[in-house]
């Protein structure tokens, strides 16, 4: 529904998906109505039917400005950044910390993805997280920073081992997203065989792996912590596409 707000109008909308969104992550999708979404927010029927024609429409609303949230979010972080491996290496970083602070849209967003009226929408955002990602690859590429290889491979790889952490450890077993973040950037600039030191936000320097040098803090992270955490998630396990893509 395309209607014309005021600023009163517009923090009502939002109030409505926020509200509609925790209800949704805490009871289901199927079984939260409109009825208790109003009577949850003290208006009537009519308030609602206002701003969204349907449940299904307030449902779509909610995972597109959640997919357009963290993607501002990364933009922000990424935005003076002039190196491109850096700029992944961000954008994983930002990744992580919007999935822990908003595990309940995680939450709708893994169930969007079982439900066929919903992937679409989902799919157009894998599109854009790897054209964004492809972008910073190629530059890379450009720049000797990475080995000259398929962009869109390495992308969709980046875009599916920070997935499956995340997934894996930051949602459902509620590990310190920053540690997940330093599993998936070891992970993604090192490769199964490169032994890799995470420094700080900025990737890793050193000699292995998708990026090439990549440096070696003896076989753990860079805490010391056993790096158990990158090869059991991102070796086994399934491909997951309903959480938010990183779009860098």
């Amino acid at each position: 529904m395309n209607r014309k707000l005021t600023p009163r109008g517009r923090e009502r909308r939002r109030q409505l998906m926020d509200y509609a969104a925790r209800r949704f992550a805490a009871n289901g999708y199927h079984p939260t109505s409109v009825a208790e979404i109003v009577d949850g927010m003290g208006v009537g029927k009519g308030v609602f039917y206002w701003y969204f024609s349907s449940k299904e429409e307030l449902f779509g609303e909610i995972m597109r400005e959640a997919q357009h949230d963290l993607r501002r979010s990364q933009e922000l972080a990424i935005a003076d950044e002039p190196d491109p491996v850096r700029r992944i290496t961000l954008g994983i970083r930002t990744s992580m910390a919007w999935l822990s602070d908003n595990r309940h849209l995680s939450t709708l967003i893994e169930f969007a993805a079982s439900e066929e009226r919903f992937r679409p929408m989902l799919r157009r955002g894998q599109d854009v997280a790897v054209a964004d990602v492809a972008r910073h690859v190629k530059e890379a590429i450009a720049a000797g920073q990475i080995v000259d290889t398929d962009p869109l491979v390495v992308s969709h790889a980046i875009l599916g081992v920070t997935n499956q952490l995340a997934r894996a450890f930051v949602l459902h077993r509620g590990d310190r997203p920053e540690d997940v973040a330093d599993a998936a950037v070891a992970f993604c600039l090192g490769g199964l065989v490169g032994h890799v030191g995470v420094v700080g936000d900025a990737g890793v320097v050193g000699d292995a792996g998708v990026v090439g040098d990549v440096g070696v803090v003896g076989d753990v992270g860079q805490d010391g912590a056993d790096t158990s955490l990158t090869t059991s998630a991102a070796a086994g396990g399934e491909m997951v596409t309903g959480v938010p893509h990183v779009t860098v």
